[in-house]
């Protein structure tokens, strides 16, 4: 069921990826960026990589399809104009390039008849991420904090004073 589960969130990933990069509409592709962000934290909690997943819903998924959405619809840009295609060379380039690299990887997979490593089952769990954070690492996590309280505080000084102007 493990196996269904993968093959399943890694298809649609991969069918959304090409939908981002397919798409002339920015909101659609901004929608199918966000399948595929949420593909992506389902195949971090199969991997049991759950503050991984959390961390990329959270973040990804929210934070950043949702400035993507709010500068398209600010913008006002709705498709992609109809010009001419001048990089068709590049194009064929880079998708050689992209079935060789896929040929190399293949190739080592199966000369060494083995996937990669595997990773300890405790490595991302939220548990252990958590007491590193608030114990080996507490100071750098509180001067991040603070930095990014000063990041905030300083972009509403700026907006507030572009206002008022």
């Amino acid at each position: 069921m493990e196996m269904v589960i993968f093959w399943v969130l890694a298809v649609v990933a991969v069918g959304a990826g090409l939908g981002v990069v397919a798409q002339r509409s920015a909101v659609r592709s901004a929608l199918f960026l966000l399948v595929h962000f949420c593909c992506l934290a389902g195949l971090y909690i199969l991997l049991n990589a759950q503050f991984v997943a959390l961390v990329q819903v959270l973040i990804y998924a929210g934070a950043v399809v949702v400035l993507f959405l709010f500068v398209v619809m600010l913008l006002g840009v709705e498709r992609a104009e109809e010009l001419p295609d001048p990089r068709r060379l590049q194009r064929v380039v880079g998708g050689l390039l992209a079935v060789l690299l896929l040929a190399g990887i293949a190739w080592a997979f199966l000369e060494t008849g083995q996937g990669p490593a595997a990773a300890p089952g405790m490595a991302g769990s939220v548990r252990a991420i958590g007491s590193a954070l608030l114990t080996a690492y507490v100071v750098p996590f509180e001067m991040a904090a603070v930095l990014l309280l000063v990041a905030i505080v300083g972009a509403i000084v700026l907006a507030k004073s572009r206002l008022e102007r």
